[in-house]
């Protein structure tokens, strides 16, 4: 078989670990043939593409990034993007395709599985908010750098009798903020899912330093303050119209520090969450995905995702897993709210 191979959206660790465990299956067990496309769906447009064999993926597996390079193209936002991949497809001599990516990737791929091309995606984001799947590689590695920062942030915070703000990724949903605020003992976590009120942010705030102690606020970059309570925030769009986000840790950094009269800093982690080596818990959940992707394609399957639950890797259907995001339910939040203040 010859499989075609991309990256898309946003990069994190893990990736190179999945397209190593894909070609060193397909090659020695299948022997199947790969090909990659660069800079995930627009490679697949232009038919940019770069030679995957054994040699291609050897000393990747602790690497950041992805060899084949990424972006967040969207064929559809043209009458003739659908025809223009299975047109690349077609000429290549492309049998089937391993997509790796997170919402917007798959449900690309969800799409072109109607014209009866053979695809198994790979869940990947950082954010964990693909649904069917219980974990999604590069998560645990951003939790852990965040858990790091907000660790530092509490020293200084305490030295400097300052609030100190975290503001991570998170688009719709609160996973990275959750888990890094909790782990990291946090005084205030900020998520999308739950819209927060200032007065409580500054109460909380308030009392932290009541204790003799310095407070930690971190929040997920889409947070939003209760409706008509603080300014609201626009911006530009990306290719699949979702709002290019930045701010909320400078806003909060201003109002609370004219509500608390603090000395208030935000630190924004940005792009360091995505970026270097993964942890051994991706590289492991990546190699693992990796395997099962082409294990599925050579058993009939076209229009899966490979999914983890519990400790087995299962298949889902792409339509379940790109049909809405996961977002932190509203009971474990309360059990966050326990430690606020």
């Amino acid at each position: 078989m010859r499989i075609g191979v991309l990256t898309g959206g946003g990069d994190c660790p893990g990736l190179n670990a999945v397209i190593r465990a894909v070609v060193r299956k397909g090659v020695d067990v299948h022997g199947d043939e790969f090909v990659g496309f660069r800079d995930g769906w627009r490679g697949a447009l232009e038919g940019d593409t770069v030679v995957l064999d054994v040699e291609a993926v050897r000393g990747i597996l602790p690497r950041g990034g992805t060899i084949l390079g990424s972006s967040r193209t969207n064929p559809y936002s043209t009458e003739e993007g659908e025809k223009k991949v299975l047109d690349t497809v077609g000429r290549l001599g492309v049998d089937a395709l391993v997509v790796i990516g997170g919402d917007d990737t798959l449900g690309v791929a969800n799409r072109l599985t109607a014209s009866g091309l053979p695809i198994i995606g790979v869940p990947k984001t950082i954010d964990n908010d693909l649904q069917a799947t219980d974990y999604t590689f590069g998560f645990d590695t951003a939790v852990m750098i965040a858990t790091e920062a907000i660790d530092r942030l509490h020293t200084t915070a305490q030295s400097h009798h300052r609030v100190l703000i975290a503001e991570v990724m998170g688009r719709n949903a609160g996973w990275i903020a959750w888990h890094s605020g909790v782990a990291g003992g946090a005084n205030v976590i900020l998520i999308p899912e739950q819209p927060f009120d200032i007065d409580n942010v500054v109460a909380y705030i308030e009392h932290r330093f009541a204790s003799h102690y310095a407070p930690v606020v971190v929040v997920a970059e889409g947070a939003l303050p209760v409706e008509g309570t603080l300014p609201s925030r626009s911006g530009e769009v990306d290719a699949f119209g979702h709002a290019r986000l930045s701010g909320i840790g400078t806003l909060l950094e201003s109002e609370l520090a004219q509500r608390t009269g603090r000395e208030t800093r935000a630190t924004v982690l940005g792009h360091v969450q995505r970026g270097g080596s993964p942890t051994a818990f991706d590289r492991v959940l990546a190699t693992r995905f990796g395997l099962h992707a082409v294990d599925a394609l050579h058993a009939g399957h076209g229009d899966q995702m490979v999914a983890v639950h519990g400790t087995s890797i299962d298949l889902v259907h792409l339509s379940e897993a790109t049909s809405s995001p996961k977002l932190v339910p509203p009971e474990l939040y309360q059990e966050a709210e326990v430690f606020f203040g």
